[in-house]
């Protein structure tokens, strides 16, 4: 068995996290307070999605689910009050995130403002728009459907508490610090697993609902970068290229698996849940 120890959302693209008690697991990822995950997004002037990659101040931008209103603050900033309730006046954009075309509403120019000032960038802030739809690739899926809103590729990233507490006895060995969690961003965290055991867990099940593990997730720099203070530093990279190079992902290297929702849409877990994980054999 597994243990539900944490469960995080993310509602604007590469921003901070929200950590919430439970959490719903809609077909298209976490749901919380009416917040989906990545719902909301930052892209360029002509629609290119934005990250902590090129604007690592990302990191500081912290959402808060508020009553009707996402409230948004940054080092320095006014809260911004984002409605949650959609604005079917709002102009459609299409917007670019990986090699998908997406359909978005504009979140207008006073937004557009506020990011450009928390991030040091112009930028425009996006919705995903209510109705639009983002199939995942079925390359990894064995052709079963999902969707996902503005995520990289799945809906739910998971990664298991030993996977991290062995990078870190690594980075510790080599004379350097250990990283929190949420370097790695994950949606669901668990314990009770071996370290990266993750990679072979067929499903994690509980009452009804079915998370399947699909495919690896290759990490970016982002986990070298601060998540309090926006500042890279050290790479785990480095280290975890000595065994976590993963040869299905061209040599990438991997920790955490990313699932879809394979039963159970509209399911929820709580943290401190138990999750059957039915390893595959």
């Amino acid at each position: 068995m597994a243990t539900v120890t944490e469960l995080v959302l993310y509602p604007i693209k590469s921003c901070a996290g929200v950590s919430v008690p439970e959490a719903q697991f809609g077909i298209s990822g976490l749901v919380a307070g009416g917040v989906h995950d990545r719902e909301w997004m930052l892209v360029t002037r002509e629609g290119l999605f934005l990250t902590q990659r090129e604007y690592p101040r990302m990191a500081l931008v912290t959402p808060r689910i508020d009553g009707g209103a996402l409230v948004v603050d940054a080092p320095g900033m006014p809260p911004l009050r984002l409605p949650l309730a959609h604005d079917a006046a709002a102009p459609t954009v299409d917007v670019q995130i990986w090699d998908d075309h997406v359909s978005a509403a504009d979140c207008g120019d006073a937004a557009a403002a506020w990011f450009g000032d928390a991030i040091g960038g112009a930028c425009r802030l996006v919705r995903f728009r209510l109705g639009a739809q983002r199939p995942t690739s079925t390359k990894w899926t064995g052709g079963a459907p999902s969707e996902t809103r503005f995520a990289d590729g799945y809906p739910v990233l998971v990664i298991g508490q030993a996977s991290l507490d062995d990078l870190n006895a690594r980075l510790q060995a080599a004379g350097r610090a250990s990283l929190p969690m949420n370097r790695f961003r994950p949606n669901l965290v668990v314990d009770g697993l071996e370290a990266f055991e993750e990679d072979f867990v067929a499903s994690f099940e509980a009452g009804g609902l079915a998370l399947r593990p699909v495919k690896p997730c290759a990490r970016c720099p982002i986990p070298s970068i601060d998540q309090a203070t926006g500042i890279p530093g050290p790479d785990p990279l480095d280290i975890l290229q000595d065994y976590r190079a993963n040869p299905r992902m061209e040599g990438a290297v991997c920790m955490g698996m990313n699932c879809i929702v394979a039963e159970g849409a509209g399911g929820s877990l709580r943290v401190g849940q138990q999750l059957e994980a039915n390893i595959n054999f």
